[in-house]
């Protein structure tokens, strides 16, 4: 019951903003036209008008699909295992590197099926590369090499289609590891047509009933594209721990929304295709640089359902440059206006309607950069050089945009579910805005971009330096601190309150201009490899010492522990690691790198590697077979302020590097020789013991003896004077550690005199 509550309020909210926001806009148009300023204000103030068009419509597209997405769902079927059929599992790899593709590659070979023997993977290398050819023979998956392909990822995956028979086909990108579920999460729907749900239970439909299901054909199953990675808005901005990944929106929102209208889009990973659906459209499309998005509107056009689902089942890497990501945008800009003319999404009749305008929508969402531009240079252009945009005062205002703004606010909370709020898109929008508006124009005047360009996906660990990308902010920024200025001079009483609406707009835009410099200004990445925090039991050992742990985070080459207590892990041998998590248990080797003290808690930071083959299968698994521990919901207490604040605080703070390889406990413990020396020790970091107010201490002596309250024989040797103390090495630690004693040498420590 409560779900239909909040699915009627909402509906009841969307329904409000759309007669309050066609009101506004039905104002604007008629009453508020600059005539009377002249010519170049009337050109500005339709194009703003236009802009706060395209905006609505997109947006009262998305309340639709919401409202109808709600009640629109395909039931995962329980099918019997012999009616899995054979699935072909294409890796498309044109120069990634081997390690990426093995992450890949392995995870697939652990990908769960009644039958294994009809799962057939294939690395599909356009690059016709030995290396690769030799890790699919390690790996005993499918080689399909292709030596100077002209025809990009279409080519590549049309030449595996060439050699392959299965009737289904999954397609993932290089760095998109797939987790042990994927296939039984995503084959079952094909069988739809073949199977029905009675008092919650599958059977297989009668041949009467199977007459009615011959128009039902599932043509491809989408899952979300998830990283695990933080992406750049996330990164740059020091909100990798209060937003979720920038396209979760797309993926998670309106992707499940556009099932409702049959239109959802393919963006070329973590999918499962129908090899008949691919027939009948003769294969990938060739004449496309987003050939994944065209792929799903021609097979839709030929009457398949297609659907995307909300369960993440793969996760890839994010792109990690700012470079990359705007061509990476650039091209999916130019590609999906690309694809909607060469299909003719919008207009052909072999779409229903609600397809049509879901792609009418999607065209429409690449000019919202050229909007975001419109929407700051509005309200600058009117406080700096009075050039009037909007023919009104400020009751009309009240009466007209008020209202509908604060509805559409609140709509657009609804919309998104806690994974974008209209701050945020807003942000995003003003960093991509300079870049994208001159392709999208380029691209509608059919001014195409030919060449396919693989995103790059290599982690830099300096400060990224493209400054430059943050010229046209700046100007901006300058612009909008100049308006302000010039608009509230000499103004007070209650000429500011008439001057509130736009200077609101005027700071409003000010803050998204902000976080685009904060976001261009980059931030330096320590590490080569994404750790991942996952809590797996571990058990640590050397020298006939051990103890048990768990993983606090974990990655390619590093791996952190947790423990309540005080362990040493000696820096002068390397350790022994064994790992077990559900079906997974790797033997890792390590040397220790650092430790620090968390909350009472101590972690220990270590560089490992797999001791066999098998080894590091099992434990590549480990780190990536789970769903990512990235935000999937944003932090509803982080603020707009609280952001901006964090922002400047880390970038004012210099980063610190524990360098510490051993625990260091202070300690004030009285201790007396075996010579009758007494004195107090202060800290100690198992190698070494510093001893303050010592009494009868002779310079002359080599070793000291100190025998603990458990008779553990420690011998000390000064090394070195220090300020108020002196600092003793223990010699004889490695006997310690080797009868098991150095657990009971730490109680001893710490129980006071």
């Amino acid at each position: 019951m409560k779900k239909e509550q909040q699915h009627t309020k909402k509906t009841i909210f969307f329904i409000v903003t759309s007669i309050l926001m066609t009101i506004y806009l039905l104002w604007r148009v008629f009453f508020t036209l600059p005539f009377q300023e002249g010519i170049l204000q009337v050109i500005f103030g339709i194009l703003l008008i236009v802009a706060e068009t395209i905006t609505v419509f997109t947006t009262f597209e998305l309340y639709y699909r919401k409202i109808k997405s709600d009640n629109y769902q395909l039931d995962l079927p329980d099918i019997q295992d012999e009616d899995y059929p054979d699935i072909d599992v294409f890796i498309a790899t044109h120069n990634e590197s081997c390690d990426l593709l093995y992450k890949t590659a392995n995870a697939c070979t652990y990908m769960d099926y009644p039958n294994t023997n009809k799962v057939h993977i294939y690395f599909c290398d356009d690059g016709n590369r030995n290396e690769v050819h030799e890790l699919a023979k390690s790996l005993n998956i499918g080689y399909l090499g292709l030596a100077n392909n002209k025809q990009a990822k279409s080519g590549n995956l049309n030449n595996a289609l060439e050699h392959t028979h299965s009737p289904l086909v999954a397609t993932f990108d290089a760095d998109m590891i797939p987790q042990h579920t994927f296939l039984m999460k995503t084959v079952p729907y094909f069988l739809l047509p073949k199977y029905i749900k009675e008092d919650d239970v599958w059977r297989k439909r009668t041949n009467e009933e199977l007459e009615d299901t011959k128009s039902m054909k599932i043509g491809l199953i989408q899952t979300p594209q998830s990283f695990y990675n933080p992406d750049l808005f996330q990164f740059n901005l020091f909100a990798e721990n209060t937003i979720p990944n920038e396209q979760d929106f797309f993926s998670k929102e309106v992707n499940i929304m556009r099932n409702s209208s049959n239109a959802i889009a393919y963006t070329g990973s973590n999918t499962i295709i129908s090899r008949q659906a691919l027939m009948d459209i003769g294969g990938f499309p060739l004449k496309t640089i987003t050939e994944d998005f065209e792929t799903s509107v021609r097979i839709q056009k030929e009457g398949y359902i297609t659907y995307a689902t909300n369960e993440v089942q793969a996760a890839g890497l994010s792109t990690t440059t700012i470079s990359s990501m705007f061509k990476q945008r650039t091209r999916w800009a130019r590609g999906v206006i690309q694809s909607i003319q060469n299909t003719k999404a919008i207009f052909t009749p072999k779409l229903p309607l609600a397809a049509r305008l879901t792609y009418l929508s999607a065209y429409l969402y690449w000019w919202s950069f050229f909007n975001r531009i419109i929407f700051i240079l509005a309200p600058i252009m009117f406080a700096l050089f009075d050039f009037q945009v909007v023919n009104t005062d400020f009751k009309s205002l009240l009466i007209f945009w008020l209202p509908a703004y604060f509805f559409y606010s609140i709509s657009m909370r609804y919309l998104s579910s806690n994974i974008r709020n209209q701050r945020w898109s807003q942000v995003i929008d003003t960093i991509l805005a300079p870049y994208l508006i001159f392709p999208v124009l380029l691209e509608t005047l059919h001014i195409h971009q030919r060449t396919f360009k693989v995103t790059n996906k290599k982690k830099e660990t300096s400060r990224n330096k493209n400054l430059y990308y943050a010229i046209p902010h700046i100007l901006l920024l300058i612009l909008s601190v100049l308006a302000i200025i010039r608009y509230v001079k000499g103004k007070y009483g209650w000429a500011l309150i008439y001057s509130s609406i736009i200077l609101f707009w005027l700071f409003y835009n000010l803050v998204a201009i902000l976080y685009a410099l904060f976001f261009m200004l980059g931030r330096p990445s320590p590490r080569k490899s994404e750790r991942i925090k996952a809590s797996v039991s571990a058990k640590v050992s050397y020298n006939n010492y051990a103890f048990n742990a768990t993983t606090y985070d974990l990655s390619d080459q590093g791996i952190s522990l947790l423990t309540d207590t005080e362990y040493y892990i000696s820096d002068d041998y390397d350790v022994k690691i064994q790992l077990k998590d559900r079906n997974y248990s790797a033997t890792l080797t390590g040397a220790i790198v650092n430790v620090r003290k968390q909350n009472n808690q101590w972690i220990y930071g270590l560089k490992v590697k797999p001791v066999s083959s098998k080894d590091k299968s099992q434990y590549s698994q480990i780190i990536y077979d789970r769903n990512h521990s990235l935000p999937v919901e944003m932090d509803l207490w982080s603020t707009a302020y609280d952001d901006f604040i964090r922002n400047i605080q880390y970038r004012i703070k210099k980063a610190q590097i524990e360098r510490r390889k051993s625990i260091r406990m202070n300690i004030h413990k009285k201790i007396c020789f075996e010579n009758g020396t007494t004195g107090y020790i202060e800290d100690f970091n198992f190698k070494y013991i510093s001893v303050s107010h010592l009494k009868l201490y002779d310079e002359d002596l080599e070793y000291y003896k100190w025998i603990t309250d458990s008779n553990i024989n420690l011998l000390l040797k000064p090394e070195r004077q220090l300020s108020d103390r002196i600092l003793f090495k223990i010699t004889n630690l490695d006997t310690i550690i080797q009868n098991n004693l150095i657990d009971q040498l730490l109680v001893d420590l710490k129980q006071r005199s």
